[in-house]
């Protein structure tokens, strides 16, 4: 199966189905989205602008 990659318009609960490991890489940046209503409605760039995150390097982590 071809890997799905993961980019910044995707949005939270997309990237956590296309990254088994996303959950515990978004926490380890201290991103709490999964238990968030908004995140069935944002995308990764919204945020990590409202986190502060390196949108480039949280997109690295996650495609690796």
């Amino acid at each position: 199966m071809e890997k799905k990659v993961i980019d910044k318009d995707m949005l939270i609960m997309d990237v956590v189905e296309a990254n088994p490991n996303a959950p515990e890489i978004l926490l380890s940046y201290g991103m709490h989205c999964l238990g968030c209503a908004i995140a069935h409605g944002e995308t990764l760039a919204e945020a990590a602008e409202v986190h502060g995150i390196d949108l480039n390097q949280l997109l690295q982590d996650l495609n690796k």
